[in-house]
């Protein structure tokens, strides 16, 4: 089983930035030896069959000083797509699917993002410097891998725990630093390990922080934040600045045939801003322990984890949007607060919102030899998750008392599952498998603001009147095989049943009233959203193949991988249409969260190949294409951040160690969106990046380029923007039909020196 290692974090300074990258003179940095590649270990339970990809180190290596969000390390995964968010937090979304449509997990932890706004979703915990290994099961996955979701698997680990030879000790650090130059991004890196033949301790960390990017245009008409004195130029993307730092301390212990691991993680996430959402995070926190033990058997292997997670996380509004608001004669009020002080029924200073989870898990998994050539897999899972949802009073509508978003919400899942895999012959691997999970959810009374009669005294009341009692049983079926024809051509495809039941935020949000329902949105679009407790369980039918025709030593390769997915109970989105609140076209609306019926395709195309050898290196080309359709059944309408066609190509060189790329990004026009959500289209475009890197024996050094030609485009699944201005006014704040500008040109460079 992989365990976390996490690089250790430290404030840098610019200065210590640039001494660290000085020309190197010291002998060991003139030893043109490539450096030693990081040693990626085979994950417990992995089964390669059906849409899995597995993130190379090299790609780890390369994309890593480049970017803070883990998820972008997935970009060169066929048919994955990343939905923008915070500068450290984009979702990944899989032929459409996303956010808690995929299960992610973390060094074996189930984590769950505990926002309205899911603005900490489980990739967010891990820095780039600190991956391990990043696996990808993309529509069909193993049911021992899968469950509680319908598009897909990441799975996330840090290295595994290293010991030394039998009657020696290892000790080894690594310190790293980067700079971005469009955001005035920096930060670094550190680990250090102590082991012996059976104990090993590593303690490992990392600290970013960026301030807002500039896009490769002006893209907005006006400058106002809502604060008095601070405005923002035209071509700057308001509330894109991060700062953020991971620690974790792991330690392993070797006895005889058993293993057993302890990983302790905190978080410390000072500030995210949030572009495409009406607040920002301000603060987070996160605390969590990992437990494991595995063990070898002569039928097999057995591995036990069990893990908790306490998650304290609170928005309001950052520097670039509006804190005060009220009912002010003469109009607007300066920001000083002066005529609106103390809070109180005229006047509001912000909207400080908390949520505050703690999730708790068990796994237990087996792995039986029935014979030579065939392993039978067999587990159970227990995920127990609490939230509470509240915002304090302000002043104005947001006064007295507190606004209860979710009060004592319970998520508990109960699994079973058994997997047969089977290599029939040299030619047919097959894998079978059943998963059962029980998942039941509960919330209690909820109030507004004040006692008031009006609507959310209204909305409350019908809450806190229903049956809020619910109890899904879900079944996940998965039929996969591999026929090798020849040395040339690998045929994989499969067939399954998925079901992922609806998250809190989807059952329990109840208020209507504009204002408290554009808190609730994590896809970025503007609108409010409001919960319906009788959703059901989304189910998913999946049918899909890969066509892998390669060399014999895959010096070359292509890979087809056409798919569809029919969804039963797909939970989109429908008009609430208050007479107070009418729905507008080409405005941001209220939604209520509905089931209906929804369908996807398309197909995903991979592949590289050598160009050239000769005494300038060694030149290759890899690339891929990807299209997705979606559309609800029930209304025709499209579904809602479908990326449009789009496609990566890389010019690759290697020469001594050297390392290199020229890439180029295509993107087609997004022109028909989803309706209901009034989604914003958006123009295609193409982008070049430059990068390169060389590598010592102890010392690899990276810079590129990003936009190269400083490219003004806007981001397909970027959603609305909302980084600036009133934005706690629905219709009152930033205009509707300004798409999220993607970043201009970027220079990064890094170091990382391993001792």
């Amino acid at each position: 089983m992989n365990m976390l290692k996490i690089p250790v974090s430290f404030p840098l300074n610019r200065l210590s930035l640039a001494i660290a990258l000085v020309p190197f003179t010291h002998p060991v940095f003139a030893q043109d030896t490539q450096l030693s590649p990081i040693v990626v270990e085979a994950q417990a339970q992995e089964a390669p069959l059906v849409g899995a990809s597995t993130v190379d180190t090299e790609t780890i290596q390369f994309l890593r000083p480049a970017t803070s969000d883990t998820a972008s390390l997935l970009r060169d995964v066929p048919g994955l797509n990343l939905n923008s968010a915070g500068g450290v937090s984009s979702l990944p979304s899989i032929h459409g699917l996303a956010d808690d449509r995929l299960r992610i997990k973390v060094d074996g932890m189930d984590l769950i993002a505990s926002c309205p706004n899911h603005m900490n979703p489980p990739l967010s915990y891990i820095d780039p410097s600190n991956v391990g290994t990043l696996q990808v099961f993309a529509g069909i996955t193993p049911v021992s891998l899968g469950g509680d979701s319908i598009g897909g698997t990441i799975i996330a680990n840090t290295l595994s725990p290293e010991f030394a030879a039998t009657g020696q000790e290892l000790t080894k650090g690594e310190l790293g630093a980067f700079y971005r130059s469009n955001n005035d991004a920096y930060g670094g890196n550190a680990a250090a390990t102590y082991a012996t033949d059976a104990f090993s301790i590593n303690y490992n960390g990392s600290w970013s922080q960026a301030d807002n990017y500039t896009a490769g245009d002006d893209f907005k008409t006006s400058k106002a934040t809502g604060r008095a004195g601070h405005t923002l130029p035209l071509d700057e993307v308001g509330s894109t600045a991060y700062e953020t730092q991971n620690h974790t301390l792991g330690i392993a212990l070797k006895s005889g045939d058993n293993q057993f691991d302890a990983k302790l993680g905190y978080q410390k996430m000072d500030e995210q801003l949030y572009p495409n959402q009406r607040m920002d995070m301000l603060d987070n926190e996160q605390k969590r322990i990992n437990l494991g033990w595995l063990r070898d058997f002569e039928w097999g292997g057995l591995e036990v984890r069990a893990y908790y997670e306490d998650v304290d996380h609170t928005m309001d509004f950052g520097d670039d949007k509006r804190i005060w608001y009220g009912n002010f004669s003469g109009g607007a009020m300066a920001e000083n607060g002066l005529p609106c002080s103390p809070i109180g029924p005229d006047c509001a200073y912000g909207m400080p919102m908390y949520s505050e989870s703690d999730t708790t898990g068990v796994t237990v998994k087996a792995d039986i030899d029935l014979s030579a050539s065939d392993v039978l897999r067999v587990g159970s899972e227990y995920q127990r998750y609490r939230l509470d949802d509240y915002w304090k009073a302000s002043g104005a509508n947001m006064w007295p008392g507190t606004f209860q978003n979710i009060n004592d919400g319970e998520r508990d899942r109960l699994a079973v599952f058994t997997e047969w895999e089977s290599q029939i012959d040299k030619q047919w691997l097959t894998l079978l498998g059943v998963r059962y999970e029980r998942v039941e959810m509960d919330a209690d009374d909820v109030q507004g603001y004040g006692t008031a009669a009006g609507m959310q005294f209204v909305d409350a009341a019908l809450f806190n009147a229903s049956d809020r009692d619910k109890t899904d049983d879900n079944w996940d079926f998965t039929a996969l095989a591999r026929y090798n024809h020849d040395a040339n051509l690998d045929v994989e495809f499969g067939v399954a049943r998925k079901v992922r039941s609806p998250n809190l935020y989807e059952r329990y949000t109840w208020s209507t009233w504009p204002m408290a329902a554009g808190m609730n949105n994590f896809v970025g679009d503007g609108n409010g959203y409001v919960g319906d407790i009788d959703l059901e369980p989304e189910k998913a039918y999946t049918a899909s193949a890969t066509f892998d025709w390669h060399s014999g030593d895959r010096n070359w390769e292509f890979k087809a991988t056409p798919y569809y997915t029919r969804v039963d109970d797909y939970i989109d989105a429908v008009a609430v249409d208050s007479p107070a609140f009418p729905f507008k076209v080409n405005e941001f609306n209220v939604l209520r969260y509905k089931n209906q019926s929804a369908r996807l395709f398309g197909i995903d195309l991979s592949g590289q190949m050598p160009l050239a050898k000769n005494n300038w290196g060694e030149w290759g080309l890899k690339g891929l294409i990807s299209y997705t359709d979606g559309e609800n059944r029930d209304t025709d309408d499209e579904l809602y951040n479908i990326m449009p066609l789009n496609g990566r190509f890389t010019l690759t060189h290697k020469l001594g160690g050297w390392d290199n790329g020229i890439e180029w990004v295509l993107v087609d026009a997004k022109d028909d969106g989803s309706d209901v959500r009034n989604e914003i289209e958006t123009s295609g475009y193409g982008l070049i990046n430059l990068r390169a890197s060389h590598s010592w024996k102890t010392v690899r050094v990276d810079f590129g380029v990003e936009n190269l030609f400083d490219k003004y485009y806007e981001l397909p699944t970027g959603g609305a923007y909302l980084g600036q201005g009133t934005t706690m006014s629905m219709r009152m704040g930033p205009d509707w039909g300004t798409a999220v500008p993607g970043m201009g040109r970027s220079i990064y460079a890094g170091v990382n020196v391993t001792f």
